[in-house]
């Protein structure tokens, strides 16, 4: 198979112009002119016009220089590559930032470490951040290059407002996103989550989330409500000149269409390959496979653009749950949610239907026109087709395919019958997939969260109760926690509950009000928390 970078499309340069030049990013829409650096699209989130930013450059890694980071602690690894991307801050404080990213809030000193939980299957660990979850990896890190980006502007007299971040959430950025922002310099936080549509433990890690500038709201709809909801507010021209005038905001967001989320992303699956091979799991420069659980596709975006600077990795397979949109369209090359149904699962951060990050890769395929044409069918009809050129390319890359409900909860069961390793719902949706779909690489299932933030659903795995079924025999609390006891006794010698999740009953809620879908119960929100 090719790598990424000989595919025919939207050429990036790799690796191209003078290294003391900050790498800029251009509009995947092709309507923002601007040219920005990487602090600067940082703080703007998104493009006028609704694009996303992607790098006009790639740094190459050749193997030497990838093996060379297995002799660096995590907050190093990322450090390096943040300079290879030339981020346009200081060396040393890159170092800095990172290691505050990456230090003892984890609780595991290899931050991402990797377990062959079964011959040739390979966990990447996600999980040991402080909110339990994959998105720590990325939110631990993000806020911090934020809020010294706003502080350099300032400082330069550039900008004078400070900044607003909005979070449409399906269940686990919201957590990671509150906790990363938390009483962080220049910056506010707005976390909407579909009421009913995460997990319970989700629900009260918001809402009991603590920081003077932390704001939690549930929505009256989907995750897709939510994000259409601040996607509007976000493009509504006499909202954000309220925010500026009276209240000397400006909004961004930490949803990963902010491309200061990616950039964390791809560092773990450069310091997995490395950590492969220090395993002896592989020989110095051979294939692996990939498997991700994904729904809005950041995190199998980030093992593509790995792909794209180096990191050798053959097929990326893209695992859905019974939302299946991507499966779909990998197979047939029509994205078609005109007449999906929404489908809760046991697997909440992967239920989505639009798939904001997709857009990203049809740039690098087949360039900004046709991502507008696309993405202007998408809005107007809920479907689009891409070209038989640029489905061949896509599926040169990606594989995709779907796990049911039941399926993923068997999986929870068997895998921990059979090796002793027990799966949270998500993850359990790759590692089916990556069974189905295994040939003779090593594979790398990638593991987003930990067991215990789904309590209820992996405990009735383990009892062999299928997804609709109840757990009705036994008491249970608000939050789910209450579950995590009976877990343990059935899987003894499993991964202890993490730190941030004992004692969550007892934390007091502090956001209760729900709202409606739609940009005003957004709009409103926000006014009546900012207080006016």
């Amino acid at each position: 198979m090719s790598q990424a970078s000989d595919l025919v499309g939207h050429s990036i340069r790799i690796q191209s112009g003078s290294m003391d030049q900050p790498i800029t990013y251009h509009d995947t829409r092709g309507l923002d002119r601007h040219r920005p650096a990487f602090t600067d699209i940082l703080i703007r989130g998104i493009a006028s016009g609704g694009g996303l930013f992607v790098p006009e450059e790639m740094p190459r890694l050749s193997l030497d220089g990838l093996l060379a980071l297995g002799e660096m602690p995590y907050c190093r690894r990322a450090s390096h590559l943040f300079k290879k991307f030339r981020v346009d801050l200081p060396g040393d404080l890159i170092e800095d930032l990172m290691e505050g990213a990456y230090g003892s809030q984890w609780d595991d000193d290899r931050i991402a470490p990797v377990v062959e939980a079964a011959p040739g299957m390979h966990v990447l660990e996600l999980w040991h951040g402080p909110t339990s979850a994959f998105k720590d990896m990325a939110l631990q890190c993000m806020p911090r290059f934020f809020s010294q980006a706003i502080q350099v502007r300032q400082e330069r007299g550039e900008l004078e407002d400070n900044f607003l971040i909005l979070v449409a959430t399906s269940g686990d950025t919201g957590k990671a996103a509150l906790e990363g922002f938390a009483d962080r310099e220049h910056t506010g936080i707005i976390v909407f989550y579909p009421a009913g549509g995460v997990s319970a433990i989700q629900r009260k890690q918001m809402v009991t989330q603590r920081g003077s500038n932390v704001g939690v709201f549930g929505v009256r709809g989907n995750f897709d409500d939510c994000q259409s909801a601040v996607k509007e507010a976000f493009n509504d021209g006499e909202f954000n000149r309220w925010l500026h005038d009276r209240k000397k905001l400006r909004l961004s967001s930490a949803n990963s269409i902010n491309w200061g989320r990616l950039l964390p992303q791809i560092v773990y699956y450069a310091s997995a390959y490395v950590d492969l091979a220090a395993q002896g799991a592989l020989k110095a420069g051979e294939l692996i496979d990939v498997c991700v659980p994904t729904g809005n596709f950041g995190n199998i975006l980030a093992a593509f653009y790995a792909r794209e600077i180096g990191v050798p990795i053959d097929r990326l397979l893209c695992a859905s749950n019974e939302n299946d949109v991507l499966a779909d369209f990998l197979t047939t090359g029509i994205y078609d949610i005109s007449g999906r149904r929404f489908v809760n699962t046991p697997s909440p951060s992967m239920d989505i239907l639009i798939s904001s990050n997709l857009e990203r890769l049809l740039h690098r395929l087949s360039g900004p026109a046709a991502v507008r044409a696309w993405m202007a069918d998408l809005a107007r009809t809920k479907r689009f087709q891409v070209d038989p050129a640029t489905f061949q390319a896509l599926s040169g890359i990606l594989s995709g395919g779907a796990v049911t409900n039941d399926e993923s909860l068997s999986t929870i069961r068997r895998v921990w019958q059979e090796a002793r390793y027990l799966l949270d719902p998500h993850t359990a949706v790759a590692w089916c997939l990556a069974e189905r779909m295994r040939g003779e690489r090593p594979m790398l299932v990638v593991s987003t969260a930990h067991w215990a933030k789904f309590g209820a659903d992996v405990l009735k795995a383990l009892r062999g109760i299928p997804y609709a079924g109840a757990l009705s025999a036994d008491p249970v609390h608000s939050t789910g926690t209450g579950l995590l006891a009976k877990v343990l006794e059935i899987a003894q010698g499993c991964s202890p509950v993490p730190r941030g999740l004992t004692g969550l009953d007892e934390q007091p809620e502090r956001f209760l009000h729900v709202v409606d879908a739609g940009r005003d119960g957004v709009e409103s929100a926000v006014r009546g928390w900012l207080g006016s």
